[in-house]
C-alpha cells in the first residue's frame, strides 16, 4: 500500500475516519488496501503528508505488528535522491501509523495507461532516478523487495519510489512468515522463486523490469497466470525490444538470471546518469558543483512529466462517509490514482469535481419508481419519457410455451458456459448487449469507475448472458461489488424487458457476472448471477428496501455535478429540519455535530442513502428514530421529486436511512420507501 500520490483524486473521509492522526490534521483519504488506509494530512504548518493507518484487524495481529515496526525502522534508515522521507510514526498506537511526505502525481503504471512509455531525456532520467533510489536504499543496509510500477510515482519533480512494506535489512533479520513468497508476479528475481533468497541483487532485476516497462509499455515477461510468469522469469528472455540501445545494455544486464552478474544500483545510477547527460547534448562539468547536484539538475532539466490535477488541500468541517478497503493507490488500482472529483455529501463544505453525465433511470409507474437503466428501443412502442419504462417483475406471466425453458433450472455458474460464450450472433443480441453496456457505463461513469468497461458476450445453448469485466488484477473488492450490481441490474432489465416483448422468441433470462484478472484466464471468476423472471428489484410486497450493498455503493464518491449539488441541498435540508424538530420540544437531542448526517447516491437501484453518525446516542430509541425517518423521508423526496420534474436526466426518487450507531462501523437500515 503506497503512501504517497494521488493524481490529483482525494476522496472525502467516511464515517469512522480519525479527524486526527497524530500531530496531523485528516482530510481526505488518498487510498486503502489490505494493510490500511492512507490519508491526506496537513501538519501544524501546513505542510501536506501521507498517512498510512494500519487496519485494526491487522493491529491485532502481534506478527503483523511486529512487520509494521520493522517498516518504520527501516524506513527511518533510509534517506536518499528520489525517496520519500518518513516524517513521523508510532508503531505502538492503538491504530499504527506512520507519515510520510505527500508526492502528487501518477504510478508508473497510471501515466503509461494515459500518457504511454516514457521517451528521451524522461526516460533516462526516469532510470536514473530510481537507481539512485535503490541506490540509497542499499547504502543504508536495506532491501525493498517490492519495486514494481505500482510503487512508483511520477511527481514533477522527478520520479519517487515508494513503500517498505515488505523490505527487511540486508543482514537477513525480518519478520516475513516462513513459506510465504514476497513481492508481485513479474517484479520477482529468478533467484527468489527458486529459493525465497532476497537481496540487493533482486531488487535490480525488478529495476530492470520497471525501466523496461517504462520504456516499452509492456511487461517484459508478458502477462498471463502467475505460474507461467515465473516460468518466463526463470526460463525466457525479456522483451526488450523498444528499449533504446545503450539503455537497453544496462537494463539486460540488471536482468541476467544470475545474482552475480547483474550490475549494481550505484553503477546502472552512473551508467545511466552518463546516458542522461548524453540525451541532453552536455558533460557534467566540474568545478560547478557536488555530482549530485548536478545530477539532480540534469533530471530536472530533461524530466517532462504534466503535471496532475493537484488541487490546494484545505481543512474543512469534517465528512463522514463510508466504503470499502479500496483502492490502494494504484494504477486503477491504488483506488486514488485517476482523475476527476469526488464527493459524498455531508453537513461540511462541499467540493464539487469533473461532471459525468450518467443515464438516468426509469420510473416504474405513477409513482416516479425510477429504474435505473435506459429501455431497450427494440422493443415495443416507449413512452415519450424514457424514464416512465416500467421494467416487469414477472415477465413470463401466463405464457405458454416460452422460447426462454430454464426458468425452474437452480444449477449454478459453470466455467464451461462462460468459456463456451461468444460475441453477439443476431441483431437483437447486439441490440440487447449494447443496452447493458450503456447502462452500466452510465451507472459506473457516477462513480468514476468508467474504466471498467463490460464485455457481453452470449451462450445459446446455456440461455445466458455473459458480462464480464477486467483484465485488472488489482482491482478492490469494493470496485468489482459496484461491478457485480450495475452488471447484474442491467442485464436483468434488459432481458426482463426482451422476455416480456418477445417471450415465445427471446431464449436469454439468465445473467453472469464474471471478472477477469488477466487477458489469458481461462477460467475468470464469477461475481454474481441471476434470472430475470425474478424482479431485479430489492422489494417485498411492491415496496423497495435498502440494503447494505446499496449503502456501500452509495458510500463510494460521486463524480456527477447534479448528485453533488442535490446531496449537498438534501442534507443541509435534512439537518436543518431536524434542529427544527429538537427544538419544538419533543424529547429529541440535537447530534453531537454539525456533519453528523452524510448522503450518497446508488445509482444501481436510484436510491439516496442517509446515514448519521449517533456518536452519543441520539437516535438510539424507538420514538427518536422514528422521527429521524419522518424528517428524512419528508426532506429527501421533496427534494428528490423537485429534480426529477426539472432534470430530464435525473432518476433518483427512492430513499433509505441509516444510523451509525456509537463506534460502530456498520449502519443499520432504519427505513425506506419510494417517493410518490
Amino acid at each position: 500500500m503506497s503512501t504517497a500520490g494521488s493524481g490529483g483524486r482525494i476522496q472525502l473521509p467516511r464515517p469512522g475516519d480519525p479527524s486526527h492522526v497524530g500531530p496531523y490534521r485528516i482530510v481526505g483519504r488518498l487510498g486503502s488496501g489490505g494493510m490500511g488506509t492512507v490519508y491526506a494530512g496537513l501538519s501544524p504548518d501546513g505542510l501536506r503528508v501521507a498517512v498510512k493507518v494500519i487496519h485494526p484487524a491487522q493491529a491485532e495481529d502481534a506478527e503483523f505488528r511486529a512487520r509494521f515496526r520493522r517498516e518504520v525502522q527501516l524506513s527511518a534508515r533510509v534517506q536518499g535522491p528520489c525517496l520519500l522521507p518518513l516524517l513521523a510514526a508510532d508503531p505502538e498506537a492503538d491504530a499504527p501509523w506512520l507519515a510520510t511526505s505527500y508526492a502528487p502525481g501518477f504510478t508508473l503504471d497510471q501515466h503509461l495507461a494515459v500518457h504511454g512509455p516514457l521517451t528521451g531525456g524522461t526516460l533516462y532520467a526516469f532510470a536514473t532516478g530510481t537507481a539512485r533510489a535503490l541506490a540509497a536504499i542499499h547504502e543504508a543496509g536495506v532491501i525493498h523487495r517490492d519495486v514494481k510500477p505500482q510503487n512508483v510515482i511520477l511527481t514533477p519533480a522527478g520520479p519517487r519510489v515508494l513503500d517498505f512494506g515488505i523490505a527487511h535489512a540486508a543482514d537477513g533479520t525480518n519478520v516475513t512468515r516462513t513459506g510465504i513468497m514476497t513481492g508481485t508476479p513479474g517484479w520477482i528475481s529468478p533467484e527468489h522463486y527458486r529459493t525465497g533468497t532476497a537481496g540487493p541483487e533482486g531488487d535490480m532485476f525488478a529495476w530492470g523490469a520497471l525501466v523496461a516497462y517504462a520504456a516499452t509499455g509492456r511487461f517484459p515477461f508478458g502477462i498471463g497466470a502467475p505460474d507461467v510468469i515465473a516460468f518466463r522469469v526463470m526460463s525466457g528472455v525479456p522483451d526488450l525490444d523498444d528499449v533504446p540501445g545503450e539503455l537497453r545494455e544496462v537494463v539486460a544486464k540488471a536482468l541476467a538470471k544470475a545474482p552475480s552478474d547483474r550490475v549494481t544500483a550505484v553503477s546502472a545510477a552512473e551508467k545511466c546518469s552518463l546516458l542522461l547527460a548524453s540525451q541532453a547534448t552536455q558533460v557534467l562539468g566540474e568545478g560547478t558543483g557536488s555530482e549530485s547536484i548536478q545530477i539532480d539538475e540534469l533530471m530536472a532539466n530533461r524530466w517532462e512529466i504534466p503535471i496532475p490535477d493537484d488541487p490546494i488541500w484545505c481543512a474543512p468541517q469534517p465528512f463522514f462517509r463510508k466504503r470499502i478497503a479500496a483502492i490502494v493507490l494504484m494504477a486503477v488500482v491504488v483506488l486514488g490514482a485517476t482523475v476527476g472529483g469526488v464527493f459524498i455529501a455531508s453537513g461540511g463544505d462541499t467540493e464539487t469535481g469533473k461532471s459525468v453525465k450518467a443515464s438516468v433511470a426509469s420510473p416504474g409507474d405513477a409513482t416516479r419508481r425510477a429504474d435505473p437503466v435506459k429501455p431497450d428501443e427494440g422493443i415495443g412502442n416507449q413512452p415519450a419519457d424514457p424514464r416512465a419504462a416500467g421494467v416487469p417483475a414477472d415477465p413470463l406471466a401466463g405464457i405458454q410455451n416460452p422460447a426462454y425453458t430454464r426458468s425452474d433450472d437452480l444449477v449454478q455458474p459453470h466455467p464451461d458456459e462462460w468459456r463456451k460464450s461468444i460475441a453477439p450472433g443476431s441483431q437483437e443480441e447486439e441490440n440487447a448487449g449494447e443496452v447493458i453496456q450503456e447502462n452500466m457505463r452510465s451507472m459506473l461513469a457516477t462513480k468514476g469507475m468508467e474504466f471498467m468497461d463490460p464485455t457481453i458476450t452470449f451462450n445459446r445453448r446455456a440461455q445466458t448472458v455473459m458480462v464480464t469485466g477486467g483484465p485488472i488484477s488489482t482491482l478492490p473488492d469494493e470496485y468489482r461489488e459496484v461491478f457485480r450490481r450495475s452488471g447484474e441490474m442491467a442485464a436483468c432489465t434488459v432481458l426482463a424487458r426482451r422476455l416480456k416483448s418477445d417471450p415465445t422468441t427471446w431464449p436469454y433470462g439468465r445473467y453472469h457476472i464474471y471478472w477477469k484478472d488477466f487477458e489469458e484466464q481461462t477460467e475468470a471468476t464469477i461475481l454474481g448471477y441471476g434470472q430475470a423472471i425474478e424482479g431485479c428489484f430489492n422489494e417485498t410486497a411492491g415496496q423497495w428496501n435498502g440494503s447494505e450493498s446499496g449503502m456501500a455503493t452509495a458510500g463510494e464518491p460521486s463524480s456527477d455535478k447534479d448528485e453533488v449539488r442535490v446531496a449537498d441541498a438534501t442534507v443541509k435540508a435534512i439537518t436543518a429540519a431536524w434542529n427544527t424538530r429538537v427544538a419544538e420540544g419533543r424529547g429529541l437531542d440535537p447530534f453531537d455535530r454539525e456533519d453528523a448526517v452524510s448522503l450518497g447516491f446508488d445509482p444501481v437501484e436510484k436510491a439516496a442513502y442517509i446515514w448519521a453518525w449517533d456518536g452519543y446516542g441520539e437516535l438510539a430509541g424507538r420514538a427518536q428514530r422514528s422521527h429521524f425517518r419522518d424528517v428524512v423521508a419528508k426532506v429527501t423526496c421533496k427534494k428528490l421529486i423537485a429534480e426529477y420534474d426539472n432534470n430530464k436526466e435525473w432518476g433518483y426518487v427512492r430513499w433509505s436511512v441509516a444510523v451509525y450507531q456509537g463506534n460502530s462501523g456498520v449502519p443499520e437500515i432504519i427505513g425506506s420507501g419510494n417517493c410518490a
